[in-house]
C-alpha cells in the first residue's frame, strides 16, 4: 500500500506492537524517529554530528534539526515506492507544521493520521507492571506474563527481576502529561488543517482486536 501515514498514541498504548503488525500486513517502511536519530548520529554526517552535540549535552534537539532529519529519511524511503509509516514523529505542532511544508514542497504530503487511544489507568497498569531480568534482558509482567518463580527470572537462576526507573508510576504519569500537553495537540492540528484524514482506534481491547481495527482504519485511508 503506497501511502504516507503517521501512527500516534500515548506511551503504553501498544503502539510499538501495533506498528510492527501494520508493517507486516501492509508492507510499510517503518520510520521510527528513535531509530533514525541513532542511525544518523552513528553515520557521522554533518546532520548527525549536530544531533550528537545536543544529545551528548543532554539538551532537547531543536525542531528544525529534527524536521530536517526526518524529512531526509522520508524522502529517501519514499523513493523505494512502498508506503511509509511515521512513528514517534511529529511530537509537537511546530514539528507538524514544518514537516507539512517540507513534504508539500517535495510533492509528498501525508495521507493520514492514525491515533491509538487508551485510558490512562490501563496504560499505567501495563507499564508499571513490567519487570525485566538485569542479566538476560527478558521482560515479564506481574499480571499478564509473570515469571514461574515470584520475582525471579525463569532463565537465569537466582537473578531477581527489576523495575526500570522509567516504568515507575510517577514517571509514567509524567510521560502521559507530556503526551497530552505536547503531542495530542498535533492531532487537533491535523484535524483543523483538513488536509489529511484523521482516524482514531480504541486501544483498550486485546492486541488482536486493536490490530483488526487498525487494519480496517488504514485500509479506509487508501
Amino acid at each position: 500500500m503506497s501511502m504516507r501515514i503517521v501512527l500516534m498514541g500515548p506511551p503504553g498504548a501498544g503502539k510499538g506492537t501495533q506498528a510492527k503488525r501494520l508493517v507486516d500486513k501492509f508492507g510499510f517502511v517503518h520510520l521510527s524517529s528513535g531509530d533514525i536519530f541513532r542511525a544518523e548520529k552513528a553515520g557521522g554526517s554533518d546532520l548527525g554530528r549536530k544531533l550528537a552535540e545536543y544529545m551528548n549535552a543532554g539538551k532537547l534537539v531543536p525542531d528544525d534539526v529534527v524536521v530536517e532529519m526526518m524529512a531526509k529519511a522520508i524522502t529517501a524511503a519514499d523513493s523505494r515506492g512502498a508506503g511509509l509509516m511515521l512513528d514517534g514523529f511529529p511530537r509537537t505542532v511546530p514539528q507538524a507544521e514544518a514537516l507539512d511544508k517540507q513534504l508539500s514542497a517535495a510533492g509528498k504530503p501525508l495521507d493520514g493520521v492514525v491515533v491509538i487511544t487508551c485510558d490512562d489507568e490501563p496504560i499505567v497498569s501495563r507499564i508499571t507492571g513490567r519487570r525485566s531480568c538485569p542479566k538476560c534482558g527478558r521482560v515479564y509482567h506481574v499480571k499478564y506474563m509473570p515469571p514461574k518463580n515470584d520475582k525471579m527470572c525463569d532463565d537465569c537462576a537466582g537473578t531477581k527481576l527489576v523495575q526500570r526507573l522509567d516504568d515507575k508510576e510517577e514517571v509514567v504519569r509524567d510521560r502521559l502529561k507530556a503526551y497530552y500537553g505536547q503531542t495530542q495537540p498535533v492531532v487537533g492540528y491535523y484535524r483543523e488543517s483538513g488536509k489529511v484524514k484523521v482516524v482514531e482506534v480504541d486501544g483498550n481491547g486485546s492486541p488482536d482486536s486493536v490490530t483488526a481495527s487498525l487494519a480496517e482504519a488504514v485500509g479506509a485511508l487508501g
